[in-house]
């Protein structure tokens, strides 16, 4: 029996954590188990998972199998994206250079900011009373 052959890539954004699998295929992508078209509602979600692919030109060459977990459907389909872009990096070294040019290999560092204490939320404070 032949070994799987696979490329992995790990993806996160906000508090979301994407595994990525891609297998040598037809161009199908499950996520959890469930397509794309299930999975996510909004086209945009939707077209943020395929940009690695149609940047590269390999939408048609990979199945891909993506588990995912944390955060919400924007945060996922940026941890998914960066899953992506790092498991071709992962396939095809040559890749790379497309990638970070458009900027799909970088981290997004933007995250949930902590409320603070004495003030209403993160940035936002109680109304101030001069008399």
């Amino acid at each position: 029996m032949p070994a799987l052959v696979q490329n992995l890539g790990t993806g996160r954004r906000k508090t979301s954590v994407a595994r990525v699998f891609l297998r040598p295929g037809g161009g199908d992508i499950k996520i959890n188990g469930r397509a794309l078209e299930q999975y996510f509602s909004a086209e945009a979600s939707k077209a943020m998972v395929r940009q690695p692919l149609l940047a590269t030109e390999t939408a048609d060459k990979f199945d891909i199998y993506i588990t995912t977990k944390g955060g919400g459907y924007t945060g996922q389909a940026g941890a998914i994206r960066l899953g992506i872009a790092r498991a071709l990096c992962d396939f095809n070294i040559e890749l790379r250079g497309k990638l970070k040019q458009l900027g799909m290999l970088t981290r997004d560092p933007r995250a949930h900011e902590r409320k603070k204490y004495g003030q209403k939320g993160a940035r936002k404070r109680f109304q101030f009373s001069k008399r």
